[in-house]
């Protein structure tokens, strides 16, 4: 790195203290950023990881999922401003909003605000219906959890498919109800899907697709006490979780001039391939960005790795260094005895090539094209990770295939 690019300096905000915030006031310092670090959250506590709530957290394995200690903060020079609530930003003056009416100024400003969840405003404020989002939410939700319950879970994309899983665990009876016609139709495609509803239904899941939620019926108490579905059954509960996806927390964006991306095509706030928005000196990174991709396109990449591989990215261009290539996407989530892994960009509008399926373990081939573009595979870490080179040679899927 050159010299000059060492004194770069200023106060970078830092909007959001989850994953990708953390990663990006990570990433500034060591890409030799000298100036000051005021990394901001909405909770009180310290920044953590998420994936484990619907996890280890729900199946009372740990408590506390803090990504770094508070020496760390000290250590690095970052400036931590926690329970503060953003609410808007200035961009004329440079300046972010909070809710109890004070400001900060900013030379840099980068949001992290991540997701929220989705709501079903029919549901009301019953007692028993939850969603999950944060480290309290999966507290409440865990506290609910004794063998014997019934929970109905509405939705069964990731999260409420790990959800299943941990009750299940916990002696839980779990009824999912999905609208599409398999679990992770949506981002993995039915065939895929079908595989993730037969590996639930031997764990003993009441998986019930192509239906929805009508109502949900009170009991005494005013917590929720059964639900009407789409097909005109009724279901007694004893709690629900609403798992029908999140959106980006954009809400406190909406007077500040900085261009967003239309909800249809999936929200956030647009950047650049490196997260720098048309607005002078505003970044945007992780789950709430839409960055430019390869296609041209933007889009947001709801993924846990990707918080971590744009934060290198946007560090080393806030600070002027030359970013590495970009790295191949890859997810994953814990079902079970089960880890469902991603790799590259499969979709469901690609074509899926099951290459193995003993009854439970199994692996996919993507192509679209005829070109490779992900590998996903269930209990089959090596082989999916084996794929990398592949995927980023985009390989005929003939050469995959073996014909």
């Amino acid at each position: 790195m050159s010299e000059s690019e060492q004194r770069v300096v200023g106060r970078v905000v830092i909007v959001g203290a989850g994953l990708a915030g953390l990663r990006t006031a990570e990433e500034l310092r060591r890409s030799g950023f000298e100036g000051d670090v005021v990394l901001v959250g909405n909770e009180e506590h310290l920044p953590y990881d998420r994936p484990p709530l619907s996890k280890e957290v729900m199946r009372g394995e740990k408590d506390d999922t803090t990504l770094k200690p508070r020496e760390f903060f000290d250590d690095k020079g970052i400036e931590l401003r926690l329970g503060a609530q953003a609410s808007g930003v200035d961009v004329d003056t440079k300046s972010v909003l909070f809710a109890d009416g004070t400001e900060l100024s900013y030379d840099q400003l980068i949001i992290a605000t991540g997701l929220e969840p989705r709501r079903i405003a029919s549901f009301g404020d019953l007692g028993g219906v939850h969603v999950l989002r944060s480290l309290d939410d999966s507290l409440a939700l865990r506290s609910e959890l004794a063998p014997g319950k019934r929970a109905l879970i509405v939705g069964a994309g990731f999260i409420g498919c790990e959800l299943a899983a941990s009750f299940r665990a916990a002696g839980v009876e779990v009824v999912l109800v999905e609208p599409q016609p398999t679990p992770l139709a949506a981002v993995l495609g039915e065939e895929i899907g079908g595989l993730v509803a037969r590996l639930h239904r031997d764990e003993g899941v009441d998986l019930r697709c192509g239906v929805g939620v009508e109502a949900l019926k009170p009991a005494e108490g005013g917590r929720v006490g059964s639900a009407v579905l789409s097909d005109g059954t009724v279901v007694d509960v004893d709690l629900v979780v609403v798992g029908v996806g999140s959106v980006p927390v954009t809400g406190w964006l909406a007077e500040s001039k900085i261009a967003l991306a239309e909800p249809a095509d999936g929200g956030g706030v647009l950047a650049d391939e490196v997260g720098r928005t048309e607005t002078d000196g505003v970044w945007a990174v992780g789950d709430v960005a839409a960055w430019r991709h390869s296609t041209g396109n933007q889009k947001r990449v709801e993924h846990w790795s990707n918080a971590g591989d744009q934060a290198k990215a946007l560090a080393k261009a806030l600070v002027g260094a030359q970013s590495g290539p970009a790295a191949v996407p890859y997810f994953w989530s814990d079902q079970y005895d089960i880890k469902i892994q991603a790799l590259g960009t499969p979709s469901a509008q690609d074509t899926v090539h099951v290459v193995e399926d003993d009854g439970r373990k199994f692996l996919a081939y993507y192509s679209r094209d005829g070109k490779l573009t992900g590998v996903v595979g269930g209990g089959m870490a090596a082989k999916v990770m084996k794929a990398r080179a592949k995927i980023t040679a985009a390989a005929p899927i003939e050469e995959m295939l073996g014909s």
